[in-house]
Protein backbone atom coordinates (compact mmCIF):
# COMPACT_ATOMS: atom_id res chain seq x y z
CA UNK A 1 0.00 0.00 0.00
CA UNK A 2 2.96 2.36 0.84
CA UNK A 3 4.33 2.07 -2.63
CA UNK A 4 1.26 2.69 -3.97
CA UNK A 5 1.06 6.02 -2.57
CA UNK A 6 4.48 6.79 -3.41
CA UNK A 7 3.48 6.09 -7.10
CA UNK A 8 0.28 8.78 -6.65
CA UNK A 9 2.58 11.05 -4.73
CA UNK A 10 4.99 11.06 -7.69
CA UNK A 11 2.58 11.45 -10.33
CA UNK A 12 0.64 14.11 -8.59
CA UNK A 13 3.99 15.88 -8.02
CA UNK A 14 4.85 15.25 -11.65
CA UNK A 15 1.56 16.93 -12.62
CA UNK A 16 2.13 19.66 -10.56
CA UNK A 17 5.48 20.81 -11.87
CA UNK A 18 4.05 20.42 -15.73
CA UNK A 19 1.18 22.58 -14.54
CA UNK A 20 3.95 25.31 -13.28
CA UNK A 21 6.01 24.86 -16.28
CA UNK A 22 2.90 25.31 -18.80
CA UNK A 23 2.04 28.43 -17.12
CA UNK A 24 5.28 29.42 -17.20
CA UNK A 25 5.21 28.76 -20.78
CA UNK A 26 2.05 30.84 -21.37
CA UNK A 27 3.22 33.94 -19.76
CA UNK A 28 6.85 33.51 -21.36
CA UNK A 29 4.78 33.68 -24.75
CA UNK A 30 2.14 36.17 -23.83
CA UNK A 31 5.18 38.55 -22.70
CA UNK A 32 6.73 37.37 -26.42
CA UNK A 33 3.46 38.55 -27.76
CA UNK A 34 3.35 41.17 -26.38
CA UNK A 35 6.76 42.68 -27.29
CA UNK A 36 6.01 41.46 -30.83
CA UNK A 37 2.47 43.44 -31.61
CA UNK A 38 3.88 46.79 -29.52
CA UNK A 39 7.04 46.77 -32.23
CA UNK A 40 4.75 46.09 -35.34
CA UNK A 41 2.46 48.95 -34.50
CA UNK A 42 5.50 51.15 -33.42
CA UNK A 43 6.71 50.46 -36.86
CA UNK A 44 3.59 51.23 -38.78
CA UNK A 45 3.39 55.23 -37.45
CA UNK A 46 0.23 54.87 -35.46
CA UNK A 47 -0.97 57.66 -33.82
CA UNK A 48 -2.32 57.59 -30.28
CA UNK A 49 -6.17 58.31 -29.63
CA UNK A 50 -5.14 61.52 -28.10
CA UNK A 51 -3.16 62.57 -30.76
CA UNK A 52 -6.16 61.89 -33.21
CA UNK A 53 -8.27 63.64 -31.50
CA UNK A 54 -6.46 67.22 -31.15
CA UNK A 55 -6.27 66.99 -34.95
CA UNK A 56 -9.57 66.29 -35.27
CA UNK A 57 -10.61 69.25 -33.03
CA UNK A 58 -7.79 71.45 -34.90
CA UNK A 59 -9.46 70.02 -37.90
CA UNK A 60 -13.40 71.11 -36.79
CA UNK A 61 -11.81 74.75 -35.75
CA UNK A 62 -10.05 75.42 -39.09
CA UNK A 63 -13.85 74.36 -40.64
CA UNK A 64 -15.57 76.92 -38.32
CA UNK A 65 -12.97 79.10 -39.36
CA UNK A 66 -13.18 78.67 -43.35
CA UNK A 67 -16.66 78.66 -42.56
CA UNK A 68 -16.70 82.37 -41.13
CA UNK A 69 -14.47 83.58 -43.79
CA UNK A 70 -16.69 82.57 -46.29
CA UNK A 71 -19.82 84.37 -44.58
CA UNK A 72 -17.63 87.60 -44.17
CA UNK A 73 -15.90 87.60 -47.77
CA UNK A 74 -19.52 87.45 -49.57
CA UNK A 75 -21.18 90.06 -47.19
CA UNK A 76 -17.87 92.20 -48.30
CA UNK A 77 -18.13 90.73 -52.05
CA UNK A 78 -22.26 92.35 -51.75
CA UNK A 79 -21.31 95.38 -50.41
CA UNK A 80 -18.15 96.36 -52.67
CA UNK A 81 -20.83 95.49 -55.41
CA UNK A 82 -23.82 97.48 -54.51
CA UNK A 83 -21.53 100.59 -53.51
Amino acid sequence: MQGNNKFFDDISQLMTNAMGVAQGAKTEAETAMKGFVDRWMADRDFVTREEFDAVRAMAVKAREENAALEARLAILEAASKAG
